[in-house]
């Protein structure tokens, strides 16, 4: 069988690191089997219902683990199919000659990347000697891999509950209306750490695009839910007479601006001002504007 294939494996097996690479440390995730199964996820969830909706965020994460895991493999079968039977040695009662070469080519493939080493099936040849062990650290890295972009996820998302959670205790204990009777450098600053909580989220967002997917049931954990207060906080500010308040005013505006801004071109694509994205971005995630 043509060398060309084992040639083909290796760069299935390249492209694979690479797009695990770009997806977690890429300052903006650009990997691309991510994406791909974000799109998917994003036309087929709707059709489904809210619980599928629910569903989503984790799914994503799932179906781009599975996706690797599936090519990387792929990628080692063809490395070794072309040399089978010639360059491996098997264990008495394994008849080379009536066996499935290719079959025999996944079978080591997955074994090698699990880590399992039975031993059964042993390249001879030092090429392939040396390129066992290679596999069985990539399955390694892929596995360590995946653990850390799960943290990493779910720390995004528990960042963002934490901005929700906390602008909807000012929302229940009526900063918004009495904001103009607060001392002005407190004012201020409760407005600026709203602002910071925002940014992070946005931070968050470009660099993990599956956490938009998490959608949370509880109205008090879902920032979708309590950025119309954040906006009636930022509005609030800009009418007060105090001479920190107004500036930290527009920090929030600028803030809730962008965010708006990445919602609208990632996901909704309406094209409407902050406030009507806001408004959007909540029904879109299943929860009613507080």
């Amino acid at each position: 069988m043509s060398p060309l294939v084992s040639v083909l494996g290796f760069l299935i097996v390249l492209g694979v690191l690479w797009d695990i690479f770009q997806n977690l440390w890429h300052p903006s995730a650009r990997g691309r089997t991510n994406r791909l199964v974000l799109a998917i996820v994003r036309r087929v969830t709707p059709r489904l219902g809210r619980r599928a909706r629910q569903l989503a965020g984790p799914v994503t994460m799932v179906g781009a683990i599975a996706v690797w895991t599936t090519l990387a493999v792929a990628g080692w079968t063809l490395v070794y199919w072309p040399h089978m039977p010639a360059d491996f040695s098997y264990d008495p009662g394994l008849e080379p000659a009536v066996r499935n070469n290719l079959a025999d080519s996944l079978y080591l493939s997955l074994v090698t990347v699990a880590t399992l080493g039975y031993g059964d099936i042993v390249p001879t040849a030092m090429w392939l000697r040396m390129l066992a062990p290679v596999q069985a650290l990539m399955g390694l890295t892929m596995l360590t891999a995946s653990v850390s972009w799960i943290l990493q996820v779910y720390s995004a998302v528990t960042d963002r509950r934490v901005a929700a959670v906390r602008l909807a205790a000012l929302r229940r204990a009526g900063i918004g209306k009495v904001l103009h009777e607060i001392s002005d450098p407190t004012a201020a600053r409760t407005v600026e750490d709203v602002a910071s909580a925002l940014a992070a989220v946005r931070v968050d967002l470009t660099q993990y695009a599956e956490t938009y997917y998490f959608q949370e049931t509880d109205q008090d954990t879902a920032l979708a839910a309590n950025l119309s207060f954040a906006y009636e906080l930022m509005e609030n500010a800009r009418r007060s007479s105090g001479t920190d308040l107004p500036v930290v005013a527009e920090v929030l505006a600028h803030a809730l601006d962008d965010f708006a801004r990445l919602i609208d071109d990632q996901y909704l694509r309406s094209g409407q001002d902050t406030r009507a994205v806001l408004e959007a971005y909540a029904a879109d995630q299943g929860h009613r504007v507080e």
